[in-house]
């Protein structure tokens, strides 16, 4: 690791009026990605300012919905009574990510920032256009068995957003409270806050280099208590997705009157899928439906050699977790 400063800011403005721009500097809440990154030489940053000692945490329910503050740790989220009950998707999405001990130090804010796994993009030896736009994507011709097949380019065909929580996030409406070095806030959608690689894969996000998660926001909805989150990955624990499905339903009478639906592990961002939940709203709530939507949900899909199994296993995610959900009532 290259040698680097440490501030430890008490306010907002302290640490985002020191951030100088996203190469140099650097915030860090629990580190849990970003010393990795570090170490790997994939980022160096000549300063990192600690945001910890910052007012962004409670976990709160309003009649808007649900806040969580940024600083809030992954398990003190996950185990919340509210978050159990009310925003399972949430809860399980939290506890079937990482480590206990890992989920014991990383914020939310920090788990929405989290960067790809693809092994070229963690490794200098290799080119890599996140890492080093324009010298190209060995994973296309390479490993992409863990990678995307949704909403990839040329460019880039990483799942950039490797986790849990932002697919459930995404899944039930969130919306993410950003600040600046001015102290002025603004409220961005979660689905629009990711971006496509298109010709620019290292620009992953709308977070400007100024600005800090402050806070999440989950709308109250019938089909977010009635949520669930499915991960299947290669072993039963400290594994990332080879496929997940966030799903919500409100059924009435054996009719889906809501649906929301997202898939993790097969999108170049966390995948809302519109055209699934079109296939479940006003449709009896079985398993042709379910079906007729995870077929929806993979269509234009553009698997590689190593991937290709994912259409098949993302389609069987979604239909066991519309099942599971659909029978709790």
């Amino acid at each position: 690791m290259n040698n680097f400063s440490y501030l430890q800011a008490t306010k907002a403005k302290e640490a985002t009026g020191a951030k100088r721009d996203d190469k140099s500097s650097a915030f860090i809440a629990g580190g849990t990605t970003l010393i990795d990154l570090m170490k790997l030489n994939v980022e160096n940053h000549d300063q990192l300012i600690d945001v910890n000692m910052l007012p962004f945490k409670g976990i709160e329910q309003s009649n808007d919905g649900l806040r969580i503050g940024a600083l809030e740790r992954m398990s003190d989220v996950g185990e919340h009574k509210l978050i159990v009950e009310q925003y399972p998707a949430i809860s399980q999405s939290l506890l079937l990510a990482a480590s206990a001990q890992l989920r014991n130090m990383a914020s939310i804010g920090g788990n929405i920032l989290q960067r790809t796994r693809c092994p070229y993009f963690r490794d200098t030896a290799f080119p890599c256009n996140k890492r080093e736009p324009g010298t190209g994507c060995p994973a296309k011709e390479g490993d992409n068995r863990n990678l995307a097949i949704l909403g990839t380019s040329d460019a880039c065909i990483a799942t950039s957003y490797p986790g849990d929580l932002s697919v459930a996030l995404i899944a039930l409406d969130a919306v993410l409270t950003l600040e600046n070095a001015k102290g002025k806030q603004r409220r961005v959608p979660i689905s629009e806050f990711y971006r496509l690689p298109g010709k620019t894969p290292h620009i992953e996000n709308t977070l400007e280099a100024d600005e800090l998660i402050v806070a999440v926001t989950v709308p109250k909805a019938e089909h977010a208590r009635k949520s669930l989150y499915m991960k299947v990955r290669d072993r039963a624990s400290y594994a990332y997705a080879l496929t997940s499905a966030a799903v919500g339903l409100d059924v009435q009478g054996g009719t889906i009157r809501s649906a929301r639906v997202a898939l993790g592990g097969v999108g170049a961002q966390p995948w809302r899928s519109k055209e699934a939940e079109q296939m479940l709203v006003g449709k009896p709530a079985n398993e042709s439906t379910f079906r007729a939507a995870a077929a929806a949900a993979v269509r234009g899909a553009q698997p590689y050699e190593h991937n290709a199994f994912k259409i098949e296993m993302v389609q069987n995610t979604l239909v066991r977790a519309l099942t599971e959900v659909a029978a709790k009532g």
